[in-house]
């Protein structure tokens, strides 16, 4: 059973171009600012098991109560992004969970059969990429309900309420 406390709270794609899709992602569905976090360095990233290093930038938005994420990766490390979408092709990528306990949630995932397919650290949280492909088509990503976390989603859901409708592309320092 699902943990008491958990949350949808991020609809993903990745994306060719950040920029051109903030402003095509603005004009079809007006949410914004994207906010850009460019080359993310990740604590301890795991593709599989294996360690690896994948180069990749994202923009992030709010769009009611749920984040957008558009993502790019600029190389072609093996990746769970390029598991879904090989380089030049675009789409939908995963949803975000918060949950009270990361290591739980996966270990809910991996007795229904499905695999972390990514595992790291932002900073000191810990997150994983659970591949659920074969049941729903997409990834799941399993964030944690920490205080580290919160600030970020509050950050970027005040940047869209304090929002003026210019700068559409806004770079995170």
């Amino acid at each position: 059973m699902i943990q008491p406390g958990s949350a949808i709270v991020q609809l993903a794609w990745v994306v060719n171009d950040l920029e051109e899709a903030a402003h095509r992602f603005h004009r079809l569905y007006g949410c914004g600012p994207f906010l850009m976090n460019r080359h993310i360095k990740l604590g301890d990233p795991r593709y599989r098991g294996a360690p690896v290093r994948t180069d990749f930038s994202t923009a992030l938005a709010q769009a009611g109560d749920v984040q957008v994420e558009l993502i790019v990766q600029h190389d072609d490390t093996p990746s769970v992004y390029r598991d879904l979408h090989p380089a030049g092709s675009e789409g939908f990528h995963h949803v975000a969970m918060i949950v009270p306990d990361v290591a739980q949630e996966v270990a809910r995932y991996q007795t229904l059969g499905f695999a972390a397919a990514f595992t790291g650290r932002f900073g000191s949280a810990e997150f994983a990429y659970v591949d659920t492909v074969p049941a729903i088509g997409h990834m799941t990503e399993i964030l944690p309900d920490n205080a580290m976390l919160r600030g970020f989603f509050g950050m970027v859901r005040r940047a869209a309420e304090e929002w003026d409708g210019t700068d559409i592309i806004r770079e995170l320092a």
